[in-house]
């Protein structure tokens, strides 16, 4: 009787351990549909968070704003109610990542130009420099669909609160002071309740590619 359990038992193992590997080779080869997910400021780097929000475990969402984009127009939430979003950090003068970084924000303009659920937002971290008519001549330069992506300049301390407490973006803990800058090459998936979906390595080709099949799969959410 022993024996017959004892055999019993390796037999459920076996039996448990194959099952396992067929649901994970059904689950992929059905491409199941897995949610992105909501970034809280306690998952996130603590790093990359103001002090004051970095054991926040629910609830966060990018906080309103108000700037000012390439022509010259007020960009708000309102500007980006029930869309998603790609947002980032750059600034016109930049010569080590930023041209890499926009020229894949153009890729993925690309990608989106026919999507009327997805656009894009740029925010200079040198806005004494960017003005509205240095911003308007970089769109210019760099193909800015005017529809699709906002770049934005304005009030210094308010881009850096966004960069820290928003969108949980930048490690160094810029305070907005005119010598001061901060800067990261991350890009982040917003979603249509102002939730943070996704950081990509906005230098990465691959992490673009994820970016891209990201929104997709961000976009089954609201079928």
């Amino acid at each position: 009787m022993l024996s017959f359990f004892k055999d019993y038992k390796y037999f459920a193992i076996v039996f448990a351990i194959i099952s396992l590997i067929i649901v994970s080779i059904i689950y992929n080869i059905f491409d199941v549909y897995k949610p992105l997910p909501i970034y809280q400021p306690a998952m996130v780097n603590t790093e990359m968070v103001d002090s004051t929000i970095q054991y926040v475990k629910k609830y966060h969402k990018i906080a309103d704003f108000s700037l000012t984009n390439q022509n010259g127009e007020t960009i708000t939430q309102d500007t980006y109610k029930d869309k998603i979003y790609v947002a980032d950090f750059f600034f016109t003068t930049c010569q080590t990542i930023c041209p890499i970084m926009t020229d894949h924000m153009a890729i993925i303009q690309k990608e989106i130009m026919n999507d009327p659920d997805v656009m894009l937002l740029s925010h200079s971290v040198t806005p004494v420099i960017d003005s509205v008519p240095q911003l308007k001549k970089y769109a210019i330069k760099k193909g800015v669909n005017d529809a699709k992506w906002n770049l934005v300049t304005g009030d210094k301390k308010q881009i850096y609160s966004l960069a820290r407490k928003s969108y949980l973006a930048v490690k160094t803990d810029g305070n907005g002071d005119e010598f001061d800058m901060i800067h990261t090459e991350n890009f982040m998936l917003i979603d249509k309740k102002r939730q943070i979906r996704g950081y990509y390595d906005g230098t990465n080709p691959e992490d673009i590619s994820r970016l891209i099949d990201d929104i997709q799969i961000l976009k089954e959410e609201y079928k």
